[in-house]
């Protein structure tokens, strides 16, 4: 095996704190020079059933996870309901060995608990291993950590074990450990951590999966898509968030709760989503930046409070944090497949702006740009991402995040410009004017100030906002409010926000949106490194949409595939929509069984296509393009 790379995924269940040893190993790793990318995958359940952190990690940038992986560090659930292969959930219990091991690589690394896992209990175990010459090592962590402390470090003993297993060593572990914990529990867990190091440095080894060397030019931080959002969303002067929790929303409302009180911000955790678009249209409606969110459904409750900013013209940032639907669906899954959703929801001809970042570092460019062009223009803005990006991790340059704060309104009025504001007869402000204004944008006035007293109806209404029918003044609000889009998309193009990667005069492309964007950038390299001249283009401008760029990029190409998570192809009904016929050069991967995309999949549906068709071996679905 080669050791260019680590793809270290550890297994157990929710509660055994599956999620912080991974997060603390990530960080060991990031200091310890390489890059690292993690991918977790939980289930809707607070405690007890199948989870695992995946980190893959080595010298270079890490764009996605990989295909498969080569060790496991299986702990065993400790909350498991029904240890019954029977039951209708199966054996819980060891499932952290049994359902990791279809994606064990040959002559891959398997650390195990005895202490709580029986090998015996898992079909066929011992052929699998030799077929596939896996390097098995079972140690009683748990009989280990309780005798140092409590049965929970068994975490710490998984992670000693990992380290000595691969070469590495601990320095960074233990400093990590130190910043988290101090007094008897720290001394405990560094006993647990060194006890097991020496107990398996002590042990016959058979495998040559080491970790890789590597090094970095500057300061890391290890953050989530989440973070960029949050962190965003700070730097552009957002002061007030609204929410209900929901996976996967909630980590960034749970973020930006934690930031906002240093900062004179608030953050309001009310009864429902409707209460929570509602809170924070009226408060950027009162002069401050303001943001809200949540997940699938609880975002279709706030369709009304989306119409009413739109209608009212009050700047707004809405986040959506896609997950497997409908309904409930599957909670703690990534799709892709609420793009129609967010982009029209809500009654009537509704104007929004949709952003679709693909990493955290997009995620917080765009929700910049989101939060400007929402002040600026007076609009809605949303950013639309969803479980994956939310919260799987990978390294930055610290300096990235080191940006000048935005804090202003944008297209809003002084008292001083008010006084020379057109009013009407009885002193009203025309907040909504149709004539001499610039771009749709009628300048806004903030409540309280001198001169600016107006109406916000949700009907539509003259230029001071009194509601109105007349069918001369509807068609000059109407056609105002669609110049804002147009100026919009000019602003867009000067930011350049779609990424085009790979071989530039490639016959063969693809299209992508959203998470997915970095497993197809990795897909692409391999073929290019492999002769098969391939490029992609990653969306980000999801409204108004990038006609030009992806109809410049589609008439460059022979063929392109349109990579998406959403069995219904939302993604390439958006291009067609938007670009109308494009020759029937577009063909569709999709997947949607809760899954993201490894790069081995996507290279096999180009391949296959590029070969006249056939059925992928992997769980998706490649459908042809229109008239084949």
């Amino acid at each position: 095996m080669t050791d260019d790379e680590l793809i270290w995924r550890v297994a157990g269940g929710s509660g055994d704190g599956i999620d912080s040893t991974s997060q603390n190993f990530a960080k060991a790793l990031m200091r310890s020079g390489l890059d690292v990318f993690t991918h977790r995958h939980y289930p809707s359940r607070i405690r007890g059933g199948h989870t695992y952190v995946e980190i893959r990690a080595r010298d270079g940038n890490v764009t996605s996870r990989g295909d498969g992986y080569n060790f496991l560090l299986a702990l065993g659930d400790s909350f498991a309901r029904n240890p019954s292969e029977n039951a209708v959930y199966g054996d819980e219990e060891v499932k952290p060995l049994s359902e990791n091991l279809d994606d064990l690589r040959e002559g891959g690394v398997i650390v195990y608990d005895e202490g709580l896992l029986d090998v015996g209990d898992v079909p066929n175990f011992e052929e699998r291993a030799e077929e596939n010459n896996w390097h098995v090592y079972p140690l009683d962590l748990r009989s280990l950590a309780k005798e140092h402390g409590r049965e929970v470090m068994r975490n710490t003993a998984g992670v000693g074990a990992t380290a000595a297993l691969i070469d590495m060593d601990l320095e960074h572990i233990e400093d990590l450990m130190s910043d988290a914990m101090g007094g008897e529990i720290l001394e405990q867990n560094l006993e647990v951590l060194h006890d097991a190091y020496e107990q398996v440095n002590e042990m016959e080894q058979s495998h040559d999966l080491t970790v890789p060397e590597g090094e970095h030019d500057e300061e890391q931080v290890l953050v989530s898509g989440s973070h960029g959002i949050a962190y965003a969303a700070i730097d552009a002067g957002c002061r007030f968030i609204s929410g209900y929790p929901m996976t996967p929303w909630t980590d960034v409302f749970t973020i930006m709760t934690n930031l906002l009180p240093d900062m004179g911000g608030i953050s309001e955790q009310v009864e429902d989503e409707i209460a929570a678009a509602a809170l924070a249209v009226g408060a950027s409606h009162s002069g401050v930046k303001s943001m809200s969110g949540s997940s699938g459904g609880g975002f279709a409750l706030m369709s009304e409070p989306l119409g009413l900013a739109e209608m009212t013209e009050t700047p707004l940032v809405l986040l959506e944090a896609m997950r497997a639907g409908p309904s409930t669906g599957m909670p703690t899954k990534p799709e892709q497949a609420d793009l129609e959703h967010i982009l029209y929801t809500s009654q009537g001809d509704s104007h929004r702006v949709a952003f679709g970042p693909s990493d955290p570092k997009e995620c917080y460019e765009q929700t910049r740009t989101a939060f400007e062009i929402a002040y600026e223009y007076q609009i809605p803005a949303i950013v639309v991402y969803d479980q994956k990006l939310s919260g799987e991790y990978r390294n930055v340059d610290a300096s990235f995040f080191d940006r000048d704060p935005k804090p202003d309104l944008g297209s809003t009025l002084t008292e001083a410009e008010l006084e020379d504001a057109p009013h009407d007869d009885t002193g009203k402000f025309e907040r909504f004017r149709t004539d001499g204004v610039e771009d749709g944008v009628s300048p806004r006035s903030i409540p309280g100030q001198s001169g600016g007293r107006f109406l916000a109806s949700g009907n539509e209404h003259w230029p001071t906002g009194h509601i109105a029918e007349d069918p001369d003044n509807r068609v000059a609000q109407v056609e105002r409010r669609l110049q804002k889009l147009d100026a919009i998309r000019d602003d867009l193009d000067d930011r350049d926000q779609q990424v085009v990667y790979g071989d530039e005069d490639a016959d063969f492309g693809l299209i992508v949106w959203g998470s997915q964007q970095g497993t197809v950038e990795e897909a692409v390299a391999r073929m290019n490194d492999d002769g098969n001249d391939v490029k992609a283009l990653g969306v980000s401008d999801l409204s108004p949409f990038p006609v030009e760029e992806v109809r410049e990029f589609i008439e460059s190409v022979d063929e392109a595939i349109v990579v998406e998570m959403s069995s219904t192809k939302q993604f390439r009904g958006l291009i067609q929509k938007e670009l109308g016929n494009v020759d029937g050069k577009l063909s569709s991967l999709l997947k949607y069984n809760g899954n993201p995309f490894e790069p081995a999949e996507i290279v096999e549906a180009v391949e296959l296509e590029q070969d006249g068709g056939g059925e992928p071996t992997a769980q998706t679905t490649l459908e042809p393009a229109a008239g084949d």
